[in-house]
């Protein structure tokens, strides 16, 4: 099988992969909104109602559709080779971490925005599962796959989310914010032995070899 066979391959079953997590994760966002609300900050009164991020979906899939175009560079040879390699453990692990955060989260799991940030009224802080190893592994999912898929796709929207998608670190302290008022210790003695984003190398035991 020839490397644009593969490529094809590759391309068709990350687009089913990645358009069914896509709407696993909207029906989860909907369904979340229906538990009360608990701690939150003004904007997210607006920008998390169910209008809102219906809107703001569909905004997204439109200007996404109309920017799949491919971007005027384009690699040949060894080079196209060495960036699907290492393209597609990025793309579906991306996808797989995302997918893995979300079942640890379970009914914790809800609608988050730029413009603001939502608890729910029982909301319970998750340490398990990823979260053991880092804070934020769904948004670094979703930053594994934007760059999985600008290497896979080489598309104006793919170059358009892998960059957006950065700004996820700006989302996630503002999360980190209302955690630490609404968790206070409990947040403070979990983010004292967990990082944000990668996880640190477990330092061996006295005496091991």
């Amino acid at each position: 099988m020839g490397l644009d066979a593969i490529e094809l391959w590759i391309a068709r079953l990350g687009a089913f992969a990645g358009l069914a997590t896509l709407a696993f994760a909207i029906l989860a966002m909907f369904r979340a909104l229906q538990q009360p609300t608990g701690r939150e900050e003004h904007g997210a009164r607006l920008a998390l109602r169910a209008p809102a991020l219906l809107v703001a979906t569909l905004l997204f899939i439109a200007v996404g559709a109309l920017l799949w175009r491919p971007i005027p560079i384009q690699p040949h040879g060894w080079l196209r080779a060495l960036l699907l390699a290492t393209a597609t453990p990025l793309f579906f692990g991306g996808l797989a971490l995302y997918l893995w955060g979300m079942r640890s989260l379970g009914q914790m799991f809800g609608p988050s925005s730029g413009f603001g940030v939502r608890l729910h009224a029982k909301h319970r802080l998750v340490t398990r599962g990823p979260y053991g190893l880092v804070r934020h592994p769904m948004y670094l999912g979703v930053i594994f796959t934007a760059i999985g898929s600008l290497l896979i796709y080489r598309t104006w929207a793919s170059l358009g989310f892998a960059i957006i998608m950065f700004g996820l670190a700006v989302r996630a302290r503002r999360e980190e914010a209302i955690l630490s008022q609404e968790f206070g210790s409990e947040w403070e003695t979990y983010t004292s032995r967990v990082p944000p984003w990668l996880p640190r190398l477990r330092a061996r035991k006295a005496g091991a070899a």
